[in-house]
């Protein structure tokens, strides 16, 4: 059989995304944000161990713009992750599964860790 008569699986060049494919790509994404952050973290809480001088210059990172984009990405990935995930238990118990309520949960994920994520740095914001 030659190379040109072999048949073609759908690629990203011919298939167009669905709001599905890109929200199960989005919970995988931001699940992979969420063990980087956990680094972040972790070096956060070291530096804070190892003394003054460590914990400044990790503080003086994250009060950076660059820092703050990266916490606000991690906080929006949590929230994100968080709100999927519930959307997922309530699949894992049966309910949700008609054509309609997907896109309406799914729209709902996306809507509600945007707003979480918001009220989160409101709060932080105003408690500083």
């Amino acid at each position: 059989m030659s190379a040109d008569r072999r048949p073609l699986s759908p690629h990203l060049q011919i298939y167009k995304p669905q709001l599905t494919s890109v929200l199960s790509i989005s919970h995988r994404i931001t699940g992979i944000a969420l063990a980087v952050g956990t680094l972040l973290l972790t070096w956060w809480l070291l530096a804070a161990a190892a003394g003054p001088d460590a914990f400044a210059a990790v503080q003086g990172f994250l009060g950076s713009w660059l820092g703050y984009l990266i916490l606000f990405g991690f906080s929006y990935a949590l929230m994100y992750h968080l709100c999927a995930g519930i959307r997922h238990l309530f699949w894992d118990a049966g309910y949700g599964f008609e054509l309609e309520t997907v896109y309406k949960s799914g729209w709902a994920t996306v809507i509600a860790s945007a707003v979480l994520t918001v009220i989160a740095w409101a709060i932080a914001i105003a408690s500083a």
